[in-house]
């Protein structure tokens, strides 16, 4: 084995300046052990570390880049490694490696310092970060601004449920979405994502407008809530819904679901995730008329929803067939993954009621939307500071490539 040396080159970033510098390399018949750069406002970091075969050929590459170095203005810092180090690093690439991945809407150096704090705490290298968003403009500000930055970090927590729990302190405290999961071979390989319907997709709860047509909306609002935070069963609580709603025309039920608002990102998240070459579906505790609706407009490949029962144009007050609650709700996933052959690993949940999380824990990643406190404390990720939209950064997605993906279609 030759020399081993880490270079490093920072400055104004231009074109061709990691050819030069390579180039320089190539002369001496280097080898590359790893390299990387990130660039930030036109301003370069580049690192290389290389193996130099033959040691007398040190001085010549390094008097070589500090000459490249100085005439393009760039700060240039070259050190040996010895090879212990070097070795000690190379073991070191077996370790754990987790995402963290931060949401909001305006990012503030607190926030980030203090997830970077947790990290530290917990014993975690960080390896990189990435910010996953577009560029800020002052000028031109957007209505709804997204943040969302990266963190790739390796090592073994010291302890996983209090580093949860401070995440979800500083998200209460900082207004912040942290997410926080395993960097396994699925998480790039994800193919099935299923979406709760209301509250989730979109702006309402079906079964509330229509009781307020049907002039129960107090009553039915009580068991909602009941329902959703968990305190009663929900087939209990759905029969009970329903039959209130006994009398409704069919024409007026119709009517509600064009009026019923998406979800803020609803639609970029669908035709985003389409174009990428996910399945989709929807897995619902409301009524199949809206699902059938939603199928239509925004392409979901599935919808399993509770058939509302109408004789003669009239609710009667029941429901057609098994009600779909939560553990239906798992089923149902795990039926969808073995349709389309592939693992629970690579499924994606989301949901906001507590009739969701059956689908969420099993998930491979599960995600609490806009969620009551108990899905929030039980789920290991949560959207809540920015639309649904907000879904594609958790999954590593760079805004350039949700603006690629839907300006090809």
């Amino acid at each position: 084995m030759g020399d081993i040396v880490l270079i490093n080159i920072n400055g104004r970033d231009r074109k061709g300046l990691d050819a030069k510098f390579i180039a320089i390399l190539a002369q001496y018949n280097v080898t590359i052990l790893d390299i990387g750069q990130a660039v930030i406002h036109e301003h370069i970091s580049l690192g290389i570390l290389a193996e130099i075969p033959c040691s007398e050929d040190f001085s010549r590459i390094f008097k070589d880049i500090l000459f490249e170095g100085h005439n393009m203005g760039l700060t240039i810092d070259i050190k040996p490694i010895d090879h212990e180090n070097y070795e000690k690093w190379v073991h070191a690439q077996g370790k754990e490696r987790r995402i963290i991945t931060i949401l909001c809407r305006t990012m503030t150096a607190y926030q980030i310092s203090s997830v970077a704090a947790v990290i530290a705490e917990n014993g975690l290298n960080i390896d990189s970060i990435t910010r996953l968003t577009g560029r800020r403009s002052f000028i031109s500000p957007e209505v709804n601004p997204k943040a969302s930055v990266q963190f790739s970090v390796s090592g073994t927590p010291v302890n996983i449920p209090k580093m949860r729990g401070k995440f979800m302190k500083i998200s209460q405290k900082a207004g912040i979405d942290i997410s926080f999961h395993v960097d396994n071979i699925y998480r790039k390989n994800r193919k099935l994502v299923v979406f709760d319907m209301d509250s989730t997709l979109i702006q309402a709860e079906v079964i509330v407008e229509l009781a307020k047509l049907a002039g129960v909306g107090e009553q039915v609002d009580k068991i909602t809530e009941a329902a959703m935070a968990g305190d009663i069963d929900f087939k209990e609580s759905f029969r009970k819904r329903v039959a209130l709603l006994k009398g409704l025309r069919q024409e007026d039920i119709e009517k509600i679901t064009h009026k019923l608002p998406l979800t803020e990102g609803a639609d970029l998240v669908t035709k985003t995730l389409k174009n990428l070459g996910y399945r989709l579906g929807i897995l619902s505790g409301g009524f199949t008329f809206m699902g059938k609706y939603l199928q239509e407009l925004l392409g979901f490949d599935y919808v399993y929803a509770n058939d509302l029962e109408i004789k003669e144009g009239i609710v009667t007050g029941r429901v057609k067939g098994e009600i779909v609650d939560g553990e239906r709700k798992a089923c149902l996933l795990r039926e969808l993954a073995q349709r389309e052959k592939i693992s629970i690993e690579q499924t994606i949940a989301v949901g906001d009621g507590a009739n969701d999380l059956p689908m969420i824990s099993i998930a491979g990643l599960g995600v609490a939307f806009n969620a009551k406190p108990i899905v929030r404390q039980k789920a290991s990720n949560a959207i809540s500071t920015m639309g649904l939209d907000g879904l594609l950064y958790l999954i590593g997605i760079h805004e350039r490539e949700i603006r690629q993906s839907n300006r090809d279609t």
